[in-house]
């Protein structure tokens, strides 16, 4: 693995932890707005990375996703769960559903701030603009392009890995299977006899995930993706 290699993956694991962390902090955050302070007073109204790391979530899957020859696929991960009393809440269904999309709403609206991010050096410097057309179209900057521009470069690799990693994690959660935000969602929506087997799927629910949740979330992100690509190309 040659050093610009290892340099990219270490932009995307930096990338999935900031995203990760920002993803917690906005449930910790909306809570706290709704009447719920557990959160904050256990300090997770923040992006301090520190307050929300999962040693096997954020650090030991997406390192083995990243490293491990036949691993990579989708980098995702997890943080530990913000952790949220309803009880505290108003207007229990209403105030919880909203905590819950906070978390993939901040990894979409991050994911549209690093386009706008790409959008600004693409229209205010040349070397910019073409890089971002080349990163779009193949992925991938040419070497040649790098070294005439070791700052803006980097730069746009950055931005760019961040819409695809926050695209990714908002898809991810959303699906609606235990534990992830989706489900928080769907049982509001089910009678009581239902919500007890929806509740219980445990293991089972791990295995739908590992299965079927690459083309779920693929399927999820593709639109967006290819609106975002779009919005490169037309610079």
């Amino acid at each position: 693995m040659d050093q610009q290699a290892i340099v990219l993956k270490i932009f995307e694991f930096v990338i999935l932890v900031f995203a990760l962390s920002l993803h917690e902090a906005a449930h910790a955050w909306t809570a706290s707005r709704l009447g719920d302070q557990t959160a904050r007073m256990l300090g997770r109204v923040t992006l301090n990375p520190i307050k929300h790391i999962d040693p096997v979530g954020t650090i030991l899957i997406p390192l083995v996703m990243l490293f491990l020859p036949g691993a990579r696929g989708f980098l995702i991960g997890w943080a530990k769960p913000t952790p949220v009393n309803t009880r505290n809440f108003k207007r229990i269904v209403r105030d919880d559903i909203l905590t819950t999309l906070a978390g993939p709403g901040s990894n979409l609206a991050a994911a549209v701030a690093s386009l706008l991010a790409l959008v600004i050096v693409a229209k205010t410097t040349a070397i910019g603009a073409l890089a971002v057309k080349e990163l779009a179209v193949m992925g991938g900057i040419d070497p040649q392009l790098m070294a005439a521009s070791p700052i803006v470069s980097p730069m746009i690799i950055l931005f760019y890995m961040g819409i695809w990693i926050n695209l990714l994690l908002a898809a991810f959660n959303l699906i609606p299977l235990p534990p992830l935000d989706g489900s928080h969602i769907i049982r509001h929506m089910l009678p009581y006899n239902a919500l007890r087997v929806y509740d219980s799927l445990g293991m089972i629910s791990l295995i739908l995930i590992l299965f079927f949740g690459g083309p779920v979330i693929s399927m999820m992100v593709s639109p967006a993706w290819a609106v975002f690509n779009r919005v490169l190309l037309a610079l």
